[in-house]
């Protein structure tokens, strides 16, 4: 079963996130996750290109796990994101 430590566990230790979010959408069963990965990595790359990243270097949890949605933004997209959510953009 995975959980959400080992999977911020592996996304620190590959992808240089600034911020990363992580929901267990499954109950605690470990198969069904949303996550939000903030990192410079994605700078200058596609939605699927960044996809493509972040599954490469997950692929052994991912194998492990049935549901995997993220979100894969630059530090200056969540910014921006952050500020129109609040009202400050």
């Amino acid at each position: 079963m995975v959980n959400s430590e080992q999977i911020e566990q592996a996304i620190r230790a590959s992808l240089e996130p600034v911020h990363v979010e992580i929901n267990d959408l499954s109950g605690g069963c470990g198969q069904n996750f949303d996550v939000l990965i903030v990192s410079q990595l994605f700078k200058g790359k596609t939605t699927l290109a960044r996809h493509r990243l972040v599954n490469s270097k997950l692929k052994d949890i991912l194998k492990d796990i049935h549901a995997f949605t993220q979100k894969s933004l630059t530090p200056e997209e969540w910014e921006a994101r952050s500020a129109a959510k609040n009202g400050t953009a």
